[in-house]
């Protein structure tokens, strides 16, 4: 079962078009970062943690045996990407990776177990060791695990 409720589009518009291109075409397009094939995404529907709505956000593709990451960089900024919170308030998400969303579970790798998701983040999306250089907070890395 999907998530289901108002979808609100992203204030960002390459994240509305992204997401709008990647869902109408069941994830054959818009699935890479833009102007990067080299680099895939997935696509996470939460529900907001004040308004309740539907947020869906492009997200690199990090995932081994079934289970994904979800890596809260936010380019190394200061804080937390917004949906970070609606990730703690509501854990159930959605994922899209190809045509049809499944339901996860979402929670914050800790340990050992981050350190070798961040490690598996890193060699899909390189870019995130530089995002980690540039923020003194630990980047988080959510697991999505399928509910079954």
């Amino acid at each position: 079962m999907t998530l289901q409720g108002e979808y609100e589009p992203s204030p960002e518009q390459w994240v509305r078009d992204q997401v709008a291109a990647y869902e109408a075409s069941g994830g054959r397009e818009a699935n890479t970062l833009p102007d990067h094939p080299e680099w895939p995404i997935v696509v996470i529907t939460s529900r907001g943690a004040k308004s309740g709505k539907l947020r869906k956000n492009p997200v690199m593709r990090v995932e081994k045996d079934g289970v994904y990451a979800a890596v809260a960089s936010k380019g190394g900024a200061p804080q937390h990407p917004t949906w970070y919170h609606n990730f703690l308030e509501h854990p159930e998400v959605d994922l899209q990776d190809g045509p049809e969303p499944r339901t996860y579970r979402a929670r914050i790798a800790e340990g050992e177990e981050r350190a070798e998701w961040w490690e598996r983040a890193v060699a899909v999306y390189s870019p995130y060791a530089e995002y980690q250089q540039n923020t003194d907070r630990e980047i988080p890395v959510f697991l999505l695990e399928p509910v079954d």
